[in-house]
């Protein structure tokens, strides 16, 4: 896969997880205000971009056929892990524009710069470490 293809597919995931997990939120955040209701829906919405993000990713970018639930069990774990520290790069960015500004565009705004920080930290930990080659090597 050429480098254009690979940063157009890996950018148009991003959006769409982040299409995703926003709108996860605001499903949350409809059903209410307050502190409560804000850590729901980010937490509501990062396992429903996680999930998302990951089964693109799996099959568009690394082009990893694996099926049994072993492999998905394993994959995922790892993916999971790697999104830790991209995660945190996410909610501290999107909770710094809520708790600054205090409305709903400017965490969004914080939220969609988090996340494009945190993409493309976890596009190189996920090649390096999620997505090997049968043999090992990175893919």
């Amino acid at each position: 896969m050429s480098l254009t293809t690979l940063v157009f597919r890996y950018a148009a995931f991003a959006v769409i997880a982040t299409i995703a997990n926003l709108g996860m939120q605001r499903l949350v955040l409809a059903g209410g205000a307050g502190t409560g209701h804000f850590l729901t829906a980010i937490a509501a919405g990062t396992l429903v971009g996680l999930v998302v993000k990951y089964l693109l990713d799996k099959r568009w970018i690394f082009h990893d056929m694996s099926t049994s639930v072993a492999a998905h069990g394993r994959q995922f774990t790892l993916y999971s892990m790697m999104g830790l520290a991209t995660t945190a790069i996410f909610w501290g960015l999107e909770t710094a524009f809520w708790l600054v500004w205090n409305t709903e565009v400017m965490r969004e705004i914080g939220a969609v710069i988090g996340l494009s920080i945190g993409y493309i930290v976890k596009y190189k930990l996920d090649r390096r470490f999620v997505f090997t080659g049968i043999d090992g090597t990175e893919t």
